[in-house]
């Protein structure tokens, strides 16, 4: 059987009247702030006071993005006759974003939870060069990182939680039995 010749035209013709009579789904972006996902990937935040230097980031990055300079301090004694210690202490923490791939490696990888995604996706720089982000603007991006979701109801108590409870209890219980009088006790 041959087509009908111009069936072709009215099956477009009737396609593009069906798009016209629907409604719009625009988000006027710039006036109105898009509805984002909770785990939405934009840029990776810095918390510096959990960064450790230990490189691993760096290292496990397959880009080769982040880059990160360091010096070693020496700390004093804690107690009297202890000994020094040395602890790395972070100069730069960067991370060029025109290279990076936002595959999150080095958020997963970060044993101190320095590292974070951030919603932000507004960091557009008319130069490529600017697009490396020095831990000043990476801390800024911290703030932006939403709260974690809430355990669930029936789950059970992270470990670490149940056992900074239980070590503040104990503490609680060595205080009480020194501040409780010698001749109080029965």
């Amino acid at each position: 059987m041959a087509p009908i010749p111009g069936s072709g035209l009215a099956k477009g013709l009737a396609v593009t009247l069906r798009t016209m009579t629907r409604k719009t789904v625009t988000e006027q972006y710039p006036e109105a702030q898009p509805e984002l996902p909770p785990r939405t990937r934009g840029v990776i935040g810095l918390f510096e006071e959990n960064c450790t230097v230990c490189m691993l980031c760096a290292r496990e990055c397959p880009d080769w993005c982040i880059y990160i300079d360091s010096h070693k301090e020496t700390v004093p004694p804690a107690a009297p006759g202890g000994r020094e210690r040395s602890r790395n202490v972070l100069d730069r923490f960067a991370i060029d974003f025109s290279l990076c791939m936002y595959c999150g490696i080095c958020i997963e990888v970060c044993p101190f939870d320095a590292l974070f995604w951030s919603p932000e996706f507004e960091y557009a720089e008319t130069d490529i060069r600017d697009l490396t982000h020095e831990r000043d603007k990476l801390r800024e991006w911290m703030w932006t990182v939403p709260a974690p979701p809430a355990p669930d109801a029936g789950a059970e108590e992270p470990k670490e939680i149940a056992a900074a409870r239980r070590s503040a209890e104990k503490l609680a219980a060595a205080r009480a039995a020194e501040d409780e009088p010698e001749g109080g006790r029965a």
